[in-house]
């Protein structure tokens, strides 16, 4: 792989602008962070009208260049994702700090004393696609972290990321800490991307977010560790014992609130027993939303509007208003299809049987597990965490969405008072 190329200079400038960075991030106070990430929340709103002006040229140039429904969606800005963006920094502003928390602490019997504290990871590099809230999130995070963010968004994102990172930059200027705490390359060409990725020395840690061949691309390159989730097949099981208002309601916001995202359902479960009662209401609403549906034969008996679904709509993951629907026989049906299925994302069960409900989420290998609850709670935001800087399906260090722990290391601190060991 070729990583030499005119922009070389500037990315090792950029490099150690991170690493000084990083080192006043991991030394700042929590209050001075909190200042800082207040102040970034304010601009967001205080700068809409300049941040939505640039979101315009992006969106103009990606349907110039014909990007498709789901990146457009993922990419476009509203007045109310820029307050949902600000909400989200102040939230992890709010959050306890977790640099410094001592993790455990014990005596050995030659009187050592030991503690495991978290420390910092120091730069992260964080490549996505067209979703600049990104940009928002991790920078937020790993601030709030004491980490450097360096933030490669995707090209059709360049002016709204450019835009969202000069946020941080006058707040974080602001408060005295350096801007390069959340830094947007100023590059689109993608040999920086196979540059940086071979400077294990000045990344510590790569978070990869979009496709499944940008992140096993990432994977297969990056020279230090990467988080990483390759897909997302999240499956919804309608139980026998489900209610059926519920699971219903729990079915279209899993697959039509936002197709586009990895935490949408893209395969439907339904046990045979109740297959006729739930089936035709649900796909007619889900054909009523736009959505294409692709049913085994068991399943197109009560769905007229379905298509025949083929071996590969099973594991697909379509980010898009289509849907295979499988009927099952009982919840190990259910579970051995995601075992052979899934992506170990996310996975559903509806179901007021406890029984059933314990068996799901205890023979269910996925980093979210979710009982009567949509798939598209799988989100750091949702789970109180502020942000999410990714969803990581590895079991390795962090699991499901990663918030401010995940951004954090550890160091053991060893007290003594003149032992030697013999």
């Amino acid at each position: 792989m070729t990583t030499s190329f005119s922009g070389t200079d500037r990315l090792r400038a950029t490099l150690a602008r991170a690493k000084a960075a990083s080192v006043a991030a991991a030394r700042a106070s929590t209050a001075l962070k909190n200042r800082a990430l207040d102040s970034a929340a304010a601009g967001l709103l205080r700068g809409k009208a300049v941040l939505l002006r640039a979101n315009a040229r992006d969106l103009r140039r990606a349907e110039r260049e014909g990007l498709d429904a789901a990146k457009t969606d993922r990419l476009r800005l509203t007045p109310q994702r820029l307050e949902a963006m600000a909400d989200g920094v102040r939230a992890v502003s709010k959050l306890p700090d977790p640099v410094g928390r001592t993790l455990a602490r014990w005596k050995r019997p030659n009187g050592l004393r030991l503690s495991k504290v978290s420390v910092p990871i120091g730069v992260v590099l964080i490549i996505y696609e067209s979703r600049p809230n990104v940009t928002v999130e991790c920078g937020a995070l790993c601030l709030k972290s004491g980490n450097a963010a360096l933030l490669r968004g995707g090209r059709e994102a360049f002016d709204s990321n450019r835009a969202l990172a000069a946020v941080f930059e006058r707040s974080l200027l602001k408060h005295g800490l350096p801007p390069a705490c959340v830094q947007a390359l100023e590059t689109t060409d993608r040999r920086a991307v196979d540059f940086l990725l071979t400077r294990e020395d000045d990344i510590q840690l790569v978070i990869p977010r979009g496709g499944e061949s940008l992140i096993r691309k990432v994977a297969r390159a990056a020279r230090m560790p990467v988080i990483k989730h390759y897909k997302g097949v999240c499956h919804v099981f309608v139980d026998r014992r489900a209610d059926m208002k519920k699971a219903e309601a729990i079915a279209l916001n899993a697959k039509l609130q936002r197709p586009g995202v990895c935490n949408a359902m893209e395969t439907l479960l339904v046990d045979r027993s109740v297959a006729k009662r739930f089936l035709p209401s649900v796909g007619a609403k889900l054909l009523a939303g736009g959505c294409e549906l692709r049913a085994d034969p068991a399943a197109r008996r009560f769905l007229p509007g379905a298509k025949a679904a083929k071996a590969r709509d099973f594991g697909c993951e379509f980010l898009d208003r289509i849907l295979a629907i499988k009927v099952v026989d009982g919840v190990d049906a259910a579970i051995a299809h995601i075992g052979r299925f899934g992506s170990g994302h996310t996975e559903s069960i509806v179901t007021r049987d406890r029984a059933a409900a314990r068996r799901f989420v205890e023979r269910v290998d996925a980093s979210s597990v979710m009982v009567n609850a949509s798939t598209r709670f799988a989100d750091g935001f949702e789970y109180g965490f502020g942000a999410e800087i990714g969803i990581s399906t590895d079991k390795i260090h962090a699991r499901g969405p990663m918030g401010l722990e995940g951004l954090t290391s550890y160091k053991y601190i060893v007290e003594g008072t003149g032992q030697v060991r013999t």
